[in-house]
């Protein structure tokens, strides 16, 4: 052991050796095949995008002489203006918002009253209830097309896009009230036992006390009705047959002939559908993300 202690040289802060710049990171290799793994899903993902975006701004001839994985030679709008030519792109964009909004909106409205009614109510024979209504979720839309054209042709809706509102209202709905009467089932007791001995009545329990508790279990709600109408195909092919009612997958799926089919028109078309989805996606990201973190949380 040395008889005397060794300290540290006496480096003034201002002459101290700078640090490195750059890159300093260290990952382990867990967190590195991660890394990899996401990047690998990421390109998987954007792959389709990236290709619609390739192709959406190439020429027919373009794209016949080499094929759609190559680089266009040139920059070319025509397909752009067929498209728009073709489709009355603001129409079906309108239709679009309005049926997935007045679902999104209508839809989650009902869920809540319903699943109030069932979760909080307690009312009677809730157990077949719920058990209907997971049964409407769960049969496909391939079954029950039939018997809705002709509902809608009796009363009138058919080439309207209120057949398709009220259809997915009612279809959203019952998964959002068999959704919601779940998580209000276990509602905590003591806030409504102490809203009623401050005497609010169940209306005003349910809008001052149950709905600000579970706002982001309806904004995710409300984000995923409007997706999954947005989206929707198969049933209004049937119901909206005229152009003016027709949606935007509607009006894209209207640009295949039936021997033949301009794929840079439709790649055009789908370039312009993914707009309003990724604005939707960019608006609505940090509710999604809040409703999801408030779910764990809880």
């Amino acid at each position: 052991m040395p008889d005397t202690l060794t300290t540290a040289p006496n480096i003034p802060v201002g002459s101290r050796p700078p640090r490195k710049r750059g890159l300093n990171i260290r990952l382990r290799p867990a967190s590195l095949l991660t890394l990899v793994l996401s990047c690998v899903g990421a390109l998987i993902v954007l792959a389709p995008f990236l290709l619609v975006l390739l192709n959406a701004f190439k020429s027919p001839a373009d794209y016949s002489t080499n094929g759609p994985l190559a680089w266009p030679e040139r920059l070319d709008l025509g397909p752009v203006r067929s498209y728009l030519e073709i489709i009355d792109f603001p129409r079906a964009l309108t239709n679009s918002i309005v049926i997935s909004v007045l679902v999104a909106v209508i839809g989650v409205l009902f869920s809540v009253l319903a699943a109030y009614a069932i979760g909080v109510g307690r009312i009677r024979m809730r157990t077949g209830i719920l058990a209907i209504l997971l049964l409407a979720t769960m049969i496909p839309q391939e079954a029950l097309v039939y018997p809705l054209f002709y509902i809608a042709q009796a009363t009138g809706t058919l080439n309207t896009i209120w057949s398709v509102t009220i259809i997915f209202i009612v279809l959203q709905g019952a998964f959002g009230t068999y959704l919601l009467s779940g998580v209000l089932g276990t509602f905590p007791k003591e806030l409504l036992e102490a809203a009623r001995m401050d005497g609010a009545g169940r209306w005003r329990i349910l809008w001052t006390v149950v709905v600000p508790i579970i706002r982001p279990t309806l904004s995710v709600l409300m984000v995923f009705f409007f997706i999954w109408t947005w989206n929707e195909f198969y049933i209004p092919v049937v119901l909206l047959n005229d152009q003016s009612a027709q949606t935007i997958p509607i009006a894209l799926a209207t640009l295949r002939g039936q021997h033949t089919v301009d794929m840079t028109v439709v790649n055009a078309g789908s370039f312009l559908s993914l707009i309003p989805t990724i604005l939707f996606f960019l608006i609505f990201q940090r509710t999604l993300s809040n409703g999801v973190t408030a779910g764990a949380v809880k």
